[in-house]
């Protein structure tokens, strides 16, 4: 049975994603998470952790500024110090904070902009450290994600014991919940729609800026909160892979491929798709059935039990594709958790997974990545699939297809006189026979 995608939309006559539930289980599991461990109390700056922890957001904007931070006392509730009038919104509107009691105005240093003398800093340690004296928390370890240096001084100028904290939050949100699972789902259907349009568009004489914008604007249309990114690489540009797009204009017999990352109620997609344009070399098909029998062998493997190091010693050694080895190959044959950030738990590389194997469970979501450089020694092929693991394997939810190296921008005409490219690109290829991908070592 297919995982359902739903309507984004609130109705009477279906179930679909319950909010309420989303905030309840994300909560339970940080705190379960948290009594586990060592810790006192759980502190964070990092944007994808305070939304897990207390269902709050103010704006994309405020990503990177870590002004905002907010704390889990083991035993208690998250208290939320969020930026000036947006603390009156959730003592307003956030019920589950509980008014004023949680969502409080507090302010860090603004990456530096403060002057030092300011005490924004200190102002921040002496809220928390109040917080965790009155629960008697003071003398535990706090653990903490991510902080400006001043503020990590006043912390501990308060006699705080300042530990590392991600891996707890990572270690909650390793799992997702079916909410979380159904809002992943519905992000990867909007880039579904993002796809069509750009495969529709993409011809030559267009250029990979004029492609990011056109997958922007799809993208927020139907309803997205934030495009993270859309990586467009074509002709020369794809070997090597430089991760960023550019205004090169796209040729006739170019390869091209994209990743596109946005947010749906905080949850991501990382989801690339390759074409050729105008026409596909041998070199290019050759390099794409490659690339994707790695991508297949590697989806049918996953499943319960499972290890990171399985998935992975299906994927080529970097030599073998043209790098030195596995750190100067990183993240082009790889997998990754997708959640409220692009990369979590768990992590696939051959870098890592075999001294460092992480097992597979039911209710991961991950994307697997593979890449491979063609003969021609410019173009190459790049595909990425996120599966949902299921009790007995794994589902693909990224949909568009991707089992043959599409044709993009080249009109043809089926035999009744209709405009068929879709049919007739993929007709093309399947005329070409290229050899199986090489065994790796």
């Amino acid at each position: 049975m297919a995982i359902s995608t739903y309507g984004p939309n609130a109705v009477d006559w279906e179930e679909r994603v319950d909010l309420d539930r989303l905030r309840r289980e994300r909560l339970a599991r940080l705190r379960a998470v948290l009594d586990r461990s060592e810790l006192g109390a759980l502190l964070t700056f990092d944007f994808a952790n305070i939304r897990y922890m207390t269902s709050t957001h103010i704006g994309t904007w405020a990503m990177d500024k870590l002004i905002r931070f907010a704390l889990l006392p083991r035993g208690g509730e998250p208290i939320l110090w969020d930026f000036g009038s947006a603390a009156r919104h959730h003592q307003l509107h956030n019920s589950w904070l509980n008014g004023s009691d949680r969502a409080r105005v507090g302010l860090s240093t603004l990456r530096g902009a403060f002057p030092p003398a300011a005490g924004l800093g200190a102002d921040v340690a002496a809220k928390v450290a109040a917080e965790l004296r009155e629960r008697g928390l003071d003398r535990a370890p706090v653990g903490l994600d991510l902080v400006e240096l001043p503020v990590l001084d006043a912390l501990r100028a308060e006699g705080l014991e300042i530990v590392d904290g991600q891996q707890v939050f990572l270690e909650a949100r390793r799992i997702k919940t079916s909410d979380e699972i159904t809002l992943l789902t519905q992000a990867c259907a909007m880039v579904d729609a993002a796809y069509e349009e750009l495969y529709r568009f993409l011809r030559p004489g267009v250029r990979e800026n004029e492609c990011v914008g056109l997958v922007n604007k799809v993208l927020y249309d139907l309803g997205s909160e934030f495009v993270e990114g859309v990586n467009a690489i074509s002709g020369e540009r794809c070997s090597p892979h430089p991760h960023v797009y550019s205004d090169r204009l796209i040729r006739p017999g170019d390869p091209a491929f994209f990743d596109i990352l946005h947010s749906h109620l905080g949850y991501r997609t990382c989801y690339y798709r390759c074409f050729a344009v105008g026409s596909a070399s041998p070199a290019q098909r050759d390099a794409y059935r490659i690339c994707r029998e790695y991508m297949d062998r590697a989806i049918a493997l996953v499943r319960p039990g499972a290890t990171t190091a399985d998935i992975v010693s299906v994927w080529p050694r970097a030599e073998e594709f043209g790098f030195a080895d596995e750190m100067a190959a990183f993240a082009l044959q790889y997998g990754h958790g997708v959640g409220l950030s692009i990369w979590e738990k768990p992590i696939f590389s051959r870098l890592v997974s075999f001294d460092h194997p992480e097992v597979i469970e039911e209710g991961m979501v991950f994307a697997l990545e593979t890449y491979w450089p063609a003969s021609d020694g410019w173009s190459a092929a790049r595909i990425e699939e996120e599966v949902v693991v299921t009790a007995t394997g794994c589902e693909v939810i990224t949909r568009f297809p991707a089992e043959d190296l599409l044709v993009a921008g080249r009109k043809y005409w089926t035999a009744g006189g209709s405009l068929d490219p879709l049919r007739e690109s993929q007709s093309h290829l399947n005329t070409a026979i290229a050899p199986a991908p090489p065994t790796p070592a």
